[in-house]
């Protein structure tokens, strides 16, 4: 891989997650990533909301390249949340990894209805959740080309 590329800008990654131990392991599966990164965390959709529109106490927040969704959160779903950022010509372009333990097929579907760029399943095995996510930086921040942060439109 290049290594000049890892020197350019931390990609910005929002994850958005109600379990400290999800968000826990997540955390120390992107610290010894192959990309430099740098992960927010927000623990409900009300707040991803906030965070995305830069709003309240969010108004310096770095607009994430990449959004990491649970679907099942507090205030507000992450089905709301997506519809939301799907619908909103400013963070449309941002690609969303739905994140959750929902194995339902109308969850899925749901989803990508709603324009979610993927969906998986959480593993509950430790060294497996800790792959799901290794291999999501592989994708999604090696592979990947992202749009650039300036594109707003």
């Amino acid at each position: 891989m290049d290594k000049g590329y890892q020197a350019a800008t931390p990609i910005e990654i929002l994850l958005v997650e109600d379990n400290p131990g999800d968000i826990r392991l997540t955390q120390e599966a992107l610290k010894d990533g192959k990309v430099v990164n740098h992960l927010s965390v927000v623990e409900d959709g009300a707040e991803a909301i906030e965070f995305l529109c830069r709003r309240g106490s969010y108004k310096d927040a770095p607009r994430p390249d990449l959004i990491l969704l649970d679907f099942n959160l507090p205030k507000k779903d992450g089905r709301q949340v997506l519809a939301e950022i799907k619908a909103d010509p400013c963070l449309r372009r941002i690609p969303v990894v739905v994140m959750t333990t929902s194995r339902a097929e109308e969850d899925v579907l749901k989803a990508y209805d709603l324009h979610a760029n993927c969906y998986i399943t959480k593993p509950i095995d430790l060294d497996q959740f800790l792959n799901v996510v290794k291999a999501i930086e592989d994708f999604w921040l090696s592979i990947v080309k992202l749009p650039k942060n300036g594109n707003h439109g």
